[in-house]
């Protein structure tokens, strides 16, 4: 018997495996078709990069440009570039494949909890990055040309452009994602709704220490950052309590109140 037990734990855990190497080659493979599109079809991997740059080419003076130091490096950035996009493209599919790995485990109102959780997930991390690229970029980019002395010839290094850009969007997605992650602490019960009003205090310093250790020194684009993750902390606290009530389970319905 103890054999016949730990064979089927080693089955389980091996089919669990296949299941998720089956998931992620489904992400995996649709980001891959996604990004030979963007590169090879349309727009194009330099179309991508030129609406990628265009924040910073409005900050900087007509004639100005960019550069590029390395050899492959006018080859490489672009790839890099419309790997992201296809990536922010792809992500309600790669989202969809981390619930439909874990949904066979779970009660049916726990797969209430999840698949509003994906849905918005992906657009609060699209409206992240959006929120970033069409309102901060500009605002900053502008802002550092200006305080440049005029003896300075400003012409930004693609490659460094390229990593400070996606540095910032990650940031601003993944801030974007604060309403989520309280959300789930309070319906998995894990901290009470009382107790993430009560530490607001703490949650603001630390979005500003956060901020000032992600942005550029400078307080705008640290105001950007910290403001936002505020208010969708507030968001969040809003929210919550409405959320847990409709996805809480028949036995929480009908259990005693204490």
């Amino acid at each position: 018997m103890p054999d016949d037990t730990e064979n089927g734990a080693q089955e389980t855990f091996i089919s669990h495996l296949i299941e998720l190497r089956s998931r992620l080659v489904k992400a995996a493979a649709v980001v891959l078709l996604v990004f030979l599109v963007l590169f090879a079809v349309w727009p194009g991997a330099a179309t991508i990069y030129d609406i990628v740059a265009r924040p910073m080419m409005w900050a900087l003076p007509a004639n100005a440009h960019m550069i590029a130091t390395g050899v492959i490096t006018p080859f490489l950035v672009p790839m890099k570039v419309t790997l992201l996009v296809a990536f922010v493209i792809s992500l309600p599919w790669v989202l969809y494949q981390i619930w439909a790995f874990v949904a066979p485990g779970l009660y049916t109102h726990e797969k209430r909890l999840i698949a509003p959780l994906v849905i918005s997930s992906s657009l609060l991390f699209i409206l992240g990055v959006g929120f970033c690229y069409f309102f901060v970029f500009g605002k900053v980019f502008s802002f550092i040309y200006n305080f440049a002395p005029k003896s300075i010839t400003v012409a930004p290094d693609i490659e460094n452009y390229v990593d400070f850009v996606m540095t910032m969007c990650l940031a601003f997605g993944v801030t974007f994602e604060v309403p989520v992650v309280v959300i789930v602490l309070v319906r998995m019960n894990l901290v009470p709704i009382e107790k993430l009003r009560a530490i607001r205090p703490y949650v603001i310093v630390g979005a500003f220490i956060i901020a000032a250790v992600v942005t550029p020194p400078d307080i705008m684009s640290q105001l950007f950052l910290a403001v936002p993750m505020c208010l969708l902390y507030e968001i969040g606290l809003l929210l919550a309590p409405a959320f847990a009530r409709a996805t809480r389970a028949p036995e929480e319905e009908t259990a005693p109140q204490q």
